[in-house]
């Protein structure tokens, strides 16, 4: 449970007293996510509807979500040959895996009705600005001076630790 208060049993209870800790922002990416984007979508709605009509409104937001639907379903099984193929090598697809979770991503985007989450969605599913995103989140997330061991990367000190033979 995400909460540091170990008397607090529900979650959202945890939640809602870890965002009130200045170190986690919670509160305002959750009020950004079901708040302001839906206002946003609703107004789209209203404004696109006005210009162009209130049945191609509905059209185009339903072929939105036709098209996105099936390019992620392209997408996401290109993914997972290359998840395949990697594995077959006997390597670790980590990047493969980022980009299957925002093609998850874009595909729940693109199903939801409207346009701004049309237009988030459609840019998860353009290759290069996905990888762009997934590495920017990465280095976010990484500490600095953490490099790949297998990438060439030169060893920090040694981990102390014990062992034993199972052969002898």
């Amino acid at each position: 449970m995400p909460g540091r208060c170990p008397e607090i049993k529900s979650p959202f209870l945890a939640i809602l007293v870890d965002s009130l800790n200045p170190k986690i922002r919670v509160m305002p990416l959750l009020v950004l996510a079901f708040l302001l984007i839906p206002l946003l979508e609703i107004y789209l709605l209203i404004e696109i509807g006005d210009l162009i009509g209130a049945y191609w409104t509905v059209a185009a937001v339903v072929g939105t979500a036709l098209a996105g639907a099936a390019l992620v379903r392209r997408q996401g099984m290109a993914a997972l040959h290359r998840f395949r193929v990697a594995m077959g090598q006997g390597e670790l697809p980590a990047l493969t895996i980022m980009e299957g979770l925002v093609l998850l991503v874009a595909g729940a985007l693109l199903l939801t009705p409207g346009f701004f989450t049309d237009a988030l969605g459609f840019a998860c599913l353009t290759p290069p600005l996905r990888r762009r995103f997934i590495q920017g989140w990465l280095a976010t997330r990484l500490a600095p001076g953490v490099q790949n061991p297998s990438a060439g990367g030169t060893r920090g000190d040694p981990v102390e630790g014990e062992f034993r033979r199972l052969d002898d």
